[in-house]
């Protein structure tokens, strides 16, 4: 069952959620002078919405992919040899109703709307992309990516809402502000490390997505210039990294910024991009995509060093 909600994923997006709240918006909030509105256990309830959400479409996501993923990943496949479709079905509906009960929660507490609206547009979202968007070319990667970046606006949004209610000109301040700020670049930099990762999966799983009649980016312009796209990605990466840096005061008077911003995040998405260049087999593709993921967890602990700065 773990395995088929992807639980390494979940706890990243619990980490995620968490470090943004604790290690970048309360203490910048803090800085002036501004006391959170939104309780621990209310922030519980938003991380467990997210989560729940993101457990139910990993679960229709495989209950649709099962005959690709028979080609694609035979050994680690768990639908029709651990469980019955029908449990998938199931397991399904319980976490999208559960997700989607939290999230009216949030939306009653907070009083905004456009809350309501998110937590049931997901779930449908989510069924459409493992129905149409997933074998669509790059429209099913820039789903998966936007709803990632969601995660950090969420925490951001939901935070100021909660603020909203007791004093709207508080939640106005320049606190609040560049709360938001570093809320959206890290909403940014999910977006666009997920949206690469997404596309090298692609290039993983073209044998069986072909089979399937799949049209994906591989597929329509070839392995060699879907290469060239995330490439761009990462050099995009780069640059928003360093424009970030060249407009933070913070970050430029600290001395060890440079370097992180170097060997912790630069570097690696160099190297990446060279061993994707060199890449021929499903496995060191595979490799590739999992070094995706190493990039993005040092973006994410860089709130920690945030924090001390």
């Amino acid at each position: 069952m773990l395995r088929l909600i992807r639980i390494e994923n979940l706890l990243f997006i619990v980490l995620f959620q968490y470090l943004l709240r604790y290690f970048i918006i309360l203490p910048v909030l803090a800085s002036y002078g501004i006391d959170p509105v939104m309780t621990h256990w209310q922030f519980a309830v938003l991380v467990t919405a997210t989560v729940l959400m993101a457990a139910s479409g990993n679960v229709i996501n495989d209950y649709f992919d099962i005959y690709v993923d028979r080609i694609n990943r035979p050994k680690t496949i768990v639908l029709d040899r651990l469980f019955e479709r029908k449990i998938a079905i199931l397991v399904h509906v319980l976490l999208t109703l559960v997700a989607i009960f939290l999230g009216m929660y949030i939306a009653f507490a907070t009083r905004r709307v456009v809350f309501v609206l998110l937590f049931l547009g997901i779930p449908i979202v989510l069924w459409f992309y493992s129905t149409h968007f997933k074998r669509q070319m790059l429209i099913g990667n820039i789903v998966v990516a936007t709803l990632t970046g969601i995660m950090a606006y969420l925490v951001v949004s939901v935070e100021l809402s909660f603020l909203d209610l007791q004093d709207i000109n508080k939640s106005n301040s320049e606190g609040c502000m560049h709360a938001w700020y570093y809320c959206v670049a890290y909403s940014f930099f999910a977006f666009l490390c997920n949206l690469a990762r997404e596309i090298i999966k692609d290039i993983e799983d073209i044998e069986g997505d072909s089979e399937y009649g799949c049209k994906t980016l591989p597929i329509m312009l070839g392995v060699g210039y879907t290469k060239v796209v995330i490439s761009f990605l990462n050099a995009l990466t780069i640059i928003m990294l360093w424009s970030i840096y060249c407009i933070s005061p913070s970050l430029q008077s600290h001395p060890y910024s440079e370097l992180y911003l170097a060997v912790g995040l630069t570097l690696p998405i160099i190297v990446n991009t060279l061993l994707l260049y060199k890449a021929e087999s499903k496995a060191e593709i595979h490799r590739c995509s999992l070094f995706c993921k190493f990039i993005m967890l040092i973006g994410v602990l860089s709130t920690l060093y945030f924090w001390l700065i």
